[in-house]
């Protein structure tokens, strides 16, 4: 990701996660609880993860969408899931800080690590839907 799909990423409050199944079904739902790890990886806790974590251990293949306004992108690649580890801590004890912030308790199960393989843009326009990395 440049700079602008990053500052982009990092301002929209949720991203939508697809993915599908091995039957071919889709599911996409909004995430809230993101971070870009650098250029190429982005992390999402799982919190209520429930049909989407099953289509992941099934089929790791995700696209993450996200916009604002007139600009958007998508990103698509694999994921791991890790659910142990100093990376899954850290996901924890970030979400249970952000829990506290907001009066909620949030407890994370795992951390979904994107490893970006392809980017697409989703403005509208005669650039929709070209790849741009």
């Amino acid at each position: 990701m440049n700079e602008r799909m990053k500052m982009l990423f990092e301002k929209v409050p949720a991203v939508i996660l697809a993915t599908a199944g091995t039957d071919g079904v889709p599911n996409a739902v909004p995430v809230g609880a993101k971070k870009i790890l650098d250029d190429e990886t982005i992390l999402i806790s799982d919190q209520f993860l429930n049909k989407t974590l099953a289509n992941l251990k099934r089929n790791p293949k995700v696209s993450v969408t996200f916009f604002e306004g007139h600009e958007g992108y998508q990103l698509k690649g694999s994921v791991t899931i890790e659910t142990a580890g100093k990376r899954y801590e850290e996901t924890a004890a970030w979400i249970e800080e952000l829990g506290n912030k907001v009066g909620f308790p949030l407890q994370s199960k795992g951390a979904v690590i994107l490893k970006i393989k392809e980017i697409y843009g989703v403005s509208p326009g005669p650039g929709a839907g070209k790849k741009l990395a």
